[in-house]
């Protein structure tokens, strides 16, 4: 009754289920392990979040980077601001506007600076157009804020391109950005929570990150492509029995017309 299984039809199927089985088991260990990577950086960044600031020296030495593991980890930093050199980053909507970042070097001494992120601004008439930047307080002044990674085409999804107008940039890229600055600064920036002395007018903050859920959608999807395996063995068992029945019922069909044709002819020779 299940020779059928041997069939053509039938062996390219089973070659189907087994090519399945292993890609779906391979597709569900994918989205498991970018959970639990998602996982443990939002752990990371909420917990960074939620740490108590820290002065920069102590995470960053002077010319140093910014590690994976430090960022959006609250910081101080102490310095004047050096207006001359600062610049605005090109597209950055906030809350659906266009707009700029400003983006300060905060002078700490000794030939160091970091760049400091001092807000959003909105965008001017036209692309090009410097947008109108409140100034920077004059002064000693002491950063609150959030340690950032410098910016990459593939960090950031922008692509970046010369030719644009002065004291504008695509990227928040220090080490590029500080080729042409007087002193050294760390590779990384800070993205400004709050100073003091407090100025009277400034840049609108940048929103503290959403830290998402996590990973939780890989972990769905995950869960999802395993349901698939147990779909397509079911499947597979379901088919086979399906034609089994089939085979049954045509055959026990055949039977009896069989049957109806042999006493047909019985009943045909008796009465001649």
């Amino acid at each position: 009754m299940y020779r059928f299984l041997l069939t053509p039809r039938w062996l390219a199927f089973h070659v189907v289920v087994l090519l399945v089985i292993p890609a779906f088991v391979f597709l569900g260990q994918w989205q498991f392990g970018r959970f639990e990577e998602r996982s443990a950086a939002s752990h990371q960044i909420t917990a960074n979040l939620e740490a108590a600031p820290v002065a920069l020296g102590t995470l960053v030495p002077p010319g140093g980077s910014v590690r994976e593991a430090d960022k959006y980890r609250r910081v101080t930093v102490s310095g004047t601001y050096d207006p001359g050199h600062e610049l605005v980053v090109r597209r950055r909507p906030q809350e659906g506007r266009l707009g700029f970042l400003v983006l300060t070097p905060l002078v700490t001494g000794q030939g160091q600076a970091v760049l400091v992120n001092r807000g959003w601004v909105p965008a001017g008439a036209t692309a090009d157009a410097m947008p109108e930047v409140p100034a920077p307080p004059a002064g000693q002044v002491t950063v609150t804020g959030r340690l950032r990674l410098s910016e990459s085409e593939e960090s950031s999804g922008i692509r970046n391109r010369s030719g644009l107008p002065a004291g504008q940039v695509l990227l928040i890229d220090a080490r590029a950005i500080g080729g042409g600055l007087p002193y050294r600064i760390i590779d990384g920036y800070v993205e400004a929570i709050e100073q003091n002395p407090k100025p009277a007018t400034a840049p609108e903050p940048v929103p503290e990150p959403d830290v998402g859920a996590g990973g939780g959608l890989n972990l769905a999807y995950g869960v999802q492509w395993w349901l698939f395996i147990g779909v397509a063995v079911g499947g597979w068992f379901f088919l086979i029995r399906r034609e089994a029945a089939d085979r049954r019922a045509a055959a026990a069909r055949d039977g009896q017309e069989s049957q109806s044709v042999t006493s047909a002819e019985q009943a045909q020779n008796v009465g001649t």
